[in-house]
């Protein structure tokens, strides 16, 4: 377990059994993460009947992935109990777990997928190693979890906000993962083939009290362990909207609002995957696969030292 604790586990948790009763009218965003999950699992010519949906909130994902590339059931797990029993009304199986104490035995899932989850965890590295080892030999790892580009302009007029009327800002917004240290993270997992690559979401809102609602009713509150036990001044709430208003503000009068999503794909190992070939194995020159000629680079060979 890392000795870096950045989030309150337990304030996760809570936030989570608050969103529940009313999940459905706030899953636009997982809901949206969904379905660019589902295309890219188009792309995968492979059957995975059992899949484990790490992270599930309400149940968003499970009833669209039944029947994708063979899926055939879904167990549904995550850190609020009450998310977990509103998942399970989708008829697929649903416990409570901690995404860092995985209950399943080694090499028990064909596919295990996790959307907008893993963002908050203290100990990303054992979350995908024990996720690593849950599934089966050649089995597959698609997650998708927020960016440090997440929310950047809510980020900086808070900062801004409270700097110039206390003098000083106080942690209010995550600090999210950044995609260059994504790959590295699933490789040091021991997944095979790792891959990340993002992408962005941008909605509006007219009412920046809405988008403060939004954030609440999906989960996303502050659960910083550093954070400030008292709720925002009123002057630095209203002073945070005439910033976000001024700087990012459309000529519409709307706010926008950024998401970034980070994508990771990993495999659990197999003998039977393709592996890179040694340095100087090729059995083709590039010249012939592209129809040219060969050119040097004009830098003389000098044969290594022997003595």
């Amino acid at each position: 377990m890392s000795e870096m604790l950045v989030f309150d586990r337990a304030a996760v948790r809570r936030n989570r059994d608050r969103a529940a009763p009313d999940w459905p009218n706030h899953d636009f965003l997982v809901a949206e993460a969904a379905e660019r999950l589902l295309e890219r699992l188009e792309e995968v010519r492979r059957s995975f009947p059992l899949a484990l949906d790490l992270g599930c909130h309400g149940g968003t994902l499970a009833p669209r992935l039944l029947g994708q590339t063979g899926v055939e059931r879904v167990v549904q797990c995550d850190l609020s109990p009450a998310m977990a029993r509103q998942a399970a009304t989708n008829g697929q199986p649903a416990l409570a777990a901690d995404e860092e104490f995985l209950p399943f035995a080694p090499e028990s899932f064909d596919l295990a997928v996790s959307l907008l989850s893993l963002h908050w965890v203290n100990d990303l590295p054992g979350a995908l190693l024990q996720l690593r080892r849950a599934l089966k030999p050649d089995g597959l790892f698609l997650g998708v979890m927020l960016g440090g580009d997440s929310l950047h302009e809510l980020r900086a007029s808070l900062i801004l906000a409270e700097s110039e009327l206390r003098g000083g800002a106080a942690p209010r917004v995550s600090a999210f993962a950044e995609l260059r240290d994504l790959a590295g993270l699933l490789q040091r997992a021991g997944f095979a083939m790792p891959v990340a690559d993002r992408e962005s979401l941008a909605v509006t809102y007219a009412d920046p009290i809405k988008l403060l609602r939004e954030l609440r009713g999906m989960a996303a509150a502050n659960a910083l362990i550093e954070r400030p036990r008292g709720g925002l001044r009123r002057d630095v709430l209203a002073r945070t909207f005439e910033i976000y208003a001024e700087r990012f503000g459309t000529s519409e009068g709307r706010l926008p609002v950024t998401f970034e999503f980070l994508w990771a794909v990993g495999w659990a190992p197999h003998a039977e995957q393709p592996k890179p070939l040694r340095p100087g194995s090729a059995a083709a020159r590039l010249a012939d696969a592209l129809g040219s000629a060969e050119q040097g680079s004009g830098v003389p060979v000098v044969p290594p030292d022997k003595h």
